[in-house]
């Protein structure tokens, strides 16, 4: 959530934030802003989204080889320009933006207001700078002390970049619980600071992350990171492995297609180099590392949020089914907010395609402290989930850039299948054969996604044209395809908000069947492996009361060809294995309701990428 830009060098700050703030504003497109410096503090912001400022900014000073930039999702105060990053000390002399949120900023604004601050905005964000300004006036000390001092006095998440107009040789920047990457040029001192590296990949390769609790301060061109408690901390450099064309839409015209389109190379990528369908072996070394934890293990606890929260449903049934061990898949917002019970024995998986997720972190953290071994999922190398778990396994999707995830959704089942047939393998639940048999299906997936993408485009699109202004889907499935219905229904709602609802099929008669009438679509996953009978059944009663049927199938089928309104057909596969192509079709049907309705597919309102505020 938020997206944050900062430029150190010897070149024009505004080129490199406007184009940062472009490449980032999948994390928040209320407003945005930039200040600039250059003798003088300029700065420019304004409601709405990064185009709107490029617009602002035209024909002003843009000059300045300092710059921070933002663009902003709402937590404190509605969107609009006062609200909207970078904020303002009181003198003016210090601009701040700030990803996260100051939980006890209402008792720091109150004690500053009764000394004499005036504030302009409804933001959390202005009342930690004016907190500096008060602290290093007060004190009479540095920038850098200023911003630590303050730092201990606030409670939440932040990530934050400071400019000072008196003290133009000076960037500050810190974090907790939002992440921040440092860009290393290999020209002396430039350096470019961002959310994440997807702004600074095409200026340099060299990053290191701040760890929560961690300010780095860049002063004549060198850099120096601290931790709050003023201790000195060498940086640990990595170099980048991101793709320039990865960010760009290929010829899409949207992110969004373009990731369900990437959905072949992304799970092949997930599970390259992962197992050998020859030899039956693993080469995951997340498992071989835990075996004998893995063997004495009582139970797994999943905890996740939104699609991976849905993707860890399908991993409980995977995980149990291969692996014969109880499984609880749990909201991480949830779970930390009550007294869980977690042993020693547990082995905790945390999915998150950010590798930030905030809920999810503390929970972790949560089940850290009891002793759990936590095991990490995530396609963001260098952030906060993998640094924190004992072991994990990155998905390798490559960036997602739309908001509504898709491909990161197939990518974490592919893991989790392969680490449900891991967990098997080394507490001899599977046989050899049966090993043989998934990972032979599963080595064929990608290539039964890249058909099944080009096979269903033209019947989707038409469905889509019937149901555009539909204002409620029901979404059914059974088995492994309920977590599908779930991921379906969600996708729906966020980007062309329709109302839309998943159910496990056989709970309709318990309620939702009330809803179902002629102006009903609803859609139903109907493979034959998975309880067809069953589901046909469920078809037969929604068809009783004249509702329409949009049944995703398997290729060759008759029985619901003949009932359904319309059928989509995906290629057999082993039943555990649905999830991953019966979700693809459900993916294009949004995107393409979402099209016809003139919705933002990439940047769906009120929502944004990585969730890093509770």
């Amino acid at each position: 959530m938020c997206g944050i830009v900062a430029y150190y060098g010897p070149d024009r700050a505004y080129d490199f934030l406007i184009k940062g703030l472009q490449r980032l504003e999948y994390r928040g497109y209320d407003s945005a802003g930039i200040a600039l410096l250059n003798g003088d503090l300029r700065v420019y912001k304004n409601k709405g989204k990064v185009s709107e400022l490029v617009d602002l900014t035209k024909g002003k000073n843009l000059e300045g080889n300092r710059g921070i930039g933002h663009t902003r999702w709402a937590t404190h105060g509605e969107p609009n320009t006062i609200n909207a990053h970078p904020h303002l000390s009181q003198d003016g002399d210090l601009a701040l933006i700030h990803n996260g949120i100051i939980e006890n900023y209402a008792t720091l604004k109150k004690a500053l207001q009764e000394r004499g601050h005036i504030f302009k905005s409804d933001t959390d964000t202005e009342v930690l700078i004016h907190l500096i300004e008060e602290i290093q006036k007060a004190e009479q000390v540095n920038l850098f002390e200023a911003v630590r001092l303050a730092l201990n006095e606030v409670v939440g998440a932040y990530a934050i970049v400071i400019l000072s107009e008196r003290d133009p040789n000076t960037l500050i920047a810190a974090r907790k619980g939002s992440p921040l990457v440092v860009g290393i040029s290999d020209r002396d001192g430039e350096y470019f600071i961002a959310s994440d590296a997807t702004p600074i990949v095409e200026y340099t390769r060299k990053v290191t992350y701040l760890n929560d609790g961690e300010i780095v301060s860049i002063n004549e061109g060198n850099m120096t990171l601290k931790t709050i408690e003023n201790v000195e901390k060498s940086p640990f450099i990595q170099n980048l492995e991101i793709s320039l064309d990865a960010l760009e839409k290929g010829g899409f015209e949207h992110f969004m297609l373009k990731e369900i389109f990437e959905q072949p190379k992304s799970i092949f990528d997930s599970m390259r180099g992962r197992f050998d369908k020859e030899n039956l072996t693993f080469a995951m070394r997340s498992l071989q590392e835990f075996e004998s934890k893995i063997k004495n293990l009582d139970r797994i606890i999943i905890v996740a949020c939104g699609t991976s929260w849905h993707a860890g449903l399908v991993g409980e049934y995977l995980i149990e089914e291969f692996s014969r061990l109880p499984v609880e898949v749990e909201y991480a917002s949830e779970f930390r907010y009550r007294n869980p019970i977690v042993n020693e024995d547990d082995l905790v998986i945390a999915i998150s395609q950010s590798g930030e997720t905030a809920d999810t972190l503390a929970a972790m953290e949560l089940a850290k402290e009891r002793g759990a071994t936590i095991y990490g999922i995530c396609n963001v190398v260098g952030s906060s989930i993998p640094r924190m778990t004992h072991a994990g396994a990155y998905t390798h999707a490559g960036p997602e850039i739309g908001v509504a995830s898709t491909k990161a959704f197939t990518a974490q089942v592919t893991v989790l299948t392969l680490l449900a047939l891991g967990i098997a393998d080394i507490r001899g639940k599977i046989t050899t054969e049966r090993l043989r048999e998934v990972f032979a299906e599963l080595d064929n997936i990608p290539q039964k996604v890249e058909t099944l993408l080009e096979a269903c485009a033209d019947e989707v699109i038409k469905i889509a044209e019937c149901y555009k202004d539909a204002r409620n889907f029901l979404y059914l499935g059974r088995g492994y395809n309920f977590p599908v219905a779930l991921e379906g229904a969600l996708k729906l709602k966020e980007i062309s908000y329709i109302h839309a609802e998943g159910y496990p099929a056989a709970e309709m008669k318990h309620g939702p069947i009330a809803l179902i009438d002629e102006e009903m679509p609803v859609v139903v996953i109907a493979t034959k492996r998975n309880y067809y009978e069953k589901v046909l059944s469920n078809i037969q009663e929604v068809k009783a009361r004249k509702g329409k049927i949009i049944a995703i199938v398997t290729e060759g089928d008759e029985k619901v060809k003949e009932i359904a309104d319309h059928t989509i057909e995906i290629p057999d596969t082993e039943d555990c294995l649905t999830p991953i192509l019966a979700t693809i079709p459900l993916q294009l049907l949004s995107y393409h309701i979402a099209v016809m309705r003139g919705c933002n597919v990439d940047q769906p309102r009120n929502l944004a990428k990585s969730v890093t505020v509770e």
